[in-house]
């Protein structure tokens, strides 16, 4: 024990010898050509291992960085559904508020009638019944034979009533008939529709002077509908000397493929005239 101990002694005492000697001739310069030679292979080498070292190890951490990465991809791309859904709800209210925004202006301009406003909850699948069903029944006052309107003109009127939803014939409807008046001739007529989905004023005066463009407003004639009522503008006119009335082919003013919320006229009294 005592040789081994001697021998770590002297082996520790020559390396710091060594040591102090080679500071030295460091110190003096002497070591400077030696330097040349063995650093420049040394740091090649260092370099060659760092440059290993590293490649090492970011193999050895990439999976948990692709992995990481999925996860806030995912994160992301739940938020952007999210954010998304929250712009197509915020759309949907602003659509919803400009209509009521236009209802609400046209009900103030006809501050005698009461309104009810709803909305459109369906559509009659059948092509040769055209009517929609509306959000509101007996429960919220709706009766049979309400006028239905938006702002831009007249829809149609309440013909089926449940407690929580109604049906509504649409003036397309080729069952409908509404009386009519062409508000530059003054002329009365009737509007019909017809199984081609076209709107035809009939039994118009055959003196009337009747011009593509004119207005046409419900007359109020027959009690079924309030007067001043937009319906549709002239699109042609077809008249005949032969013929007792003339004809006009009529545009619609209300965009039926595009009902979303109308108005009710809630104080208007249907009257029921007997033959």
């Amino acid at each position: 024990m005592l040789s081994q101990f001697s021998s770590k002694t002297l082996l520790a005492s020559a390396l710091v010898l060594l040591s102090g000697a080679l500071l030295i001739l460091n110190l003096g310069g002497y070591l400077g050509p030696a330097q040349d030679v063995i650093l420049p292979p040394l740091a090649t080498a260092q370099d060659w291992v760092s440059k290993r070292f590293f490649t090492i190890r970011d193999l050895v951490t990439s999976p948990r960085d692709v992995a990481a990465l999925q996860f806030r991809i995912s994160e992301l791309e739940a938020e952007s559904a999210q954010l998304q859904d929250r712009i197509i709800a915020l759309q949907e209210q602003a659509a919803e508020a400009e209509v009521l925004g236009a209802l609400l202006n046209y009900a103030r301009t006809r501050p005698e009638s009461r309104y009810l406003s709803t909305n459109v909850i369906g559509l009659d699948p059948s092509p040769f019944i055209r009517s929609i069903n509306i959000g509101a029944g007996s429960d919220r006052g709706v009766l049979h034979g309400m006028p239905v309107l938006t702002d831009e003109g007249l829809v149609g009127r309440v013909t089926e009533v449940t407690a929580a939803t109604s049906r509504v014939q649409l003036i397309t409807d080729p069952a409908s008939a509404v009386n009519v008046q062409l508000q530059g001739s003054r002329a009365d007529g009737l509007l019909a529709a017809q199984p081609n989905g076209e709107l035809w004023v009939e039994l118009i005066d055959q003196n009337a002077n009747v011009e593509p463009g004119e207005l046409v407003l419900t007359s109020g004639l027959g009690g079924a509908f309030p007067a001043d009522i937009p319906v549709g503008h002239v699109v042609s006119v077809r008249r005949r000397d032969f013929e007792l009335f003339q004809r006009a082919v009529i545009q619609p003013t209300v965009n039926f493929d595009e009902l979303e919320i109308v108005l009710l006229v809630t104080n208007f009294k249907l009257l029921e005239i007997a033959p």
